[in-house]
């Protein structure tokens, strides 16, 4: 028996999808809730399974039908949450133009290191790739530079905790107004509230070139405290268009204690 295009679709979507969870969907667009170690494009031939990758196998059907697959708002690997791809040439150019005019509005959920003295703080400084700039043994590791890309970021405390005893804790919530690569990350260690789990921008860089040789060890754990960046895309909003909101992941929950 030959099995439809449109029935074999929703069968392999099905399959798919329990890698990530589809928010929303339709003919032009889909919101995906990416999970942490997931990454967004292939680095290279035969690498690890990739979001793009299987958004090819989710989306065969609209592909073998003259559609596309364009990932609108990138996501580092470790970082989890809300991510949009256009499925029509017509509706990447779209988004694509809303995404450089800081029309689609974003926001971040955070878990920082100590108690910010502050409720709200917006930050206005320049970023650039510190290795142009200065030496730096991290390739991509970006840094507040006066020559840099104009960068903003308004940060609110949603809520303080303790852990592990007296060990202080914040969930920060993240709105960017600029796209800069790292650019929540590196606010926030300029604030001297680095988001737990950060390799790059947290206690030591040095951790980072660490976990390149090593992988995730006790010793890492013990610093670190979390595998990944405690970093999530928690809404995606575009006016006339749609309002999508994540909660934060089982991973994130489990270590506030929700």
């Amino acid at each position: 028996m030959i099995i439809p295009w449109s029935v074999l679709t929703i069968v392999i979507k099905q399959m798919v999808s329990a890698n990530f969870a589809i928010v929303a969907e339709t003919a032009d667009y889909a919101v995906v809730d990416k999970p942490p170690f997931l990454l967004v494009h292939p680095t290279k031939p035969d690498g690890p399974h990739t979001l793009w990758g299987e958004l090819r196998q989710l989306l065969a059907f609209e592909l073998q039908t003259g559609g596309q697959i364009s990932i609108i708002n990138r996501l580092d690997r470790e970082t989890s949450g809300l991510v949009l791809v256009g499925k029509t040439a017509g509706a990447a150019r779209k988004f694509g133009l809303l995404m450089q005019a800081n029309q689609i509005a974003k926001e971040y959920r955070a878990i920082v290191l100590g108690w910010p003295e502050w409720e709200h703080l917006k930050v206005d400084k320049p970023l650039d790739r510190l290795g142009k700039h200065q030496p730096s043994r991290i390739w991509l590791k970006q840094g507040v530079v006066s020559q840099g890309a104009e960068a903003q970021t308004d940060f609110f405390v949603e809520k303080r905790f303790h852990r592990m005893g007296s060990e202080r804790f914040s969930v920060i919530r993240a709105i960017p107004r600029t796209g800069r690569t790292h650019q929540i990350r590196v606010h926030l260690a300029e604030t001297g509230h680095p988001v737990v789990g950060d390799k790059i921008y947290g206690p030591n860089d040095e951790l980072y070139l660490e976990f390149i040789e090593t992988g995730w060890t006790p010793k890492l754990e013990a610093q670190l405290l979390l595998p990944r960046q405690a970093l999530h895309s928690s809404r995606l909003s575009i006016e006339e268009v749609g309002d999508w909101r994540s909660p934060l992941p089982a991973d994130l929950a489990t270590f506030i204690g929700d």
